[in-house]
């Protein structure tokens, strides 16, 4: 059976979802904010429209609106908070209202979850964000689990050409934060996009953290680094309080995403930065 998908946000995570969708037969559409992006991707095989999720009546340009799938994965474009609030908050509301669909897929993120002590979470954890960000992330939340779709809470992205550690390490910028041992959780980009195939596919309902199997300390992950390009340790600074999503240190499971049967291609950030370091080295 035939089976069609809207991406929403065709960026950093929606441009492999919907390469991996369409490989896997999907009919796959795309909307990205402007006509000028859309260009750029008009080598795609998939559909291509430059349509603006905030605003509601563009959605009524979309040659189809009825699909199996909708995922949201656009990015507030390190915005502030009227971006997330207009890309998170109202674009989820008027994907819901102007399109039909069986499944809302929103992708959130783990920054949710505002633990500090360290301690392992899974979905039934609090996520009680203490940042205006944080919070609207979770109004989204809500308003996708109301309707029985899914919330995919994706831990820090990386993959080729976007690391910030690395990029810091690499120009200089680098600090380990107080003692090094504020917990980092991390996901490949093409761990994001499999989970979010995977997830379509399975018809999935309800909370899903999609992260690696390690979280690991901040100072055991400039130690592995520095180890393999041959560098020495950052200087240790302050915490970063003033991180947009909160400063947190906690250890996320992605158990609940595995015992359905998902695996990550790259189970640690080992495995993941492999490729980027080996131009670094050179």
């Amino acid at each position: 059976m035939q089976r069609f998908v809207l991406i929403a946000g065709c960026g950093f995570v929606g441009l492999p979802v919907a390469r991996k969708l369409l490989e896997a037969g999907w009919q796959t559409y795309a909307i990205t904010k402007s006509e000028s992006s859309a260009k750029k991707l008009r080598s795609e095989s998939f559909h291509v429209h430059g349509l603006d999720l905030r605003d509601a009546d563009a959605l009524h340009l979309l040659p189809r609106r009825n699909f199996d799938v909708v995922i949201h994965c656009a990015s507030s474009g390190r915005g502030n908070i009227q971006d997330y609030q207009a890309v998170y908050f109202e674009g989820v509301k008027n994907l819901m209202a102007n399109l039909e669909y069986e499944n809302l897929i929103f992708c959130s993120s783990t920054s949710v979850y505002a633990q500090t002590d360290g301690s392992w979470v899974d979905e039934s954890a609090a996520a009680e964000p203490t940042r205006e960000t944080g919070r609207v992330l979770r109004d989204a939340e809500e308003l996708v689990l109301a309707a029985n779709g899914t919330v995919a809470r994706l831990s820090g992205l990386y993959g080729p050409g976007r690391c910030v550690p690395l990029q810091k390490l690499l120009d200089g910028q680098a600090t380990i934060e107080g003692d090094g041992t504020r917990v980092m959780n991390a996901l490949h980009q093409l761990d994001a996009a499999g989970a979010l195939h995977f997830l379509a596919t399975i018809k999935s309902a309800g909370i899903v953290n999609v992260t690696d199997n390690l979280p690991v300390r901040e100072i055991d992950w400039y130690r592995y680094v520095c180890s393999r390009l041959n560098r020495p340790l950052p200087p240790m600074g302050p915490r970063n309080l003033g991180r947009k999503r909160g400063w947190t240190s906690k250890h996320v499971s992605n158990q609940r995403l595995r015992s359905f049967g998902w695996e990550p291609i790259y189970p640690t950030f080992k495995e993941g930065l492999e490729a980027m370091l080996e131009p670094a080295r050179s």
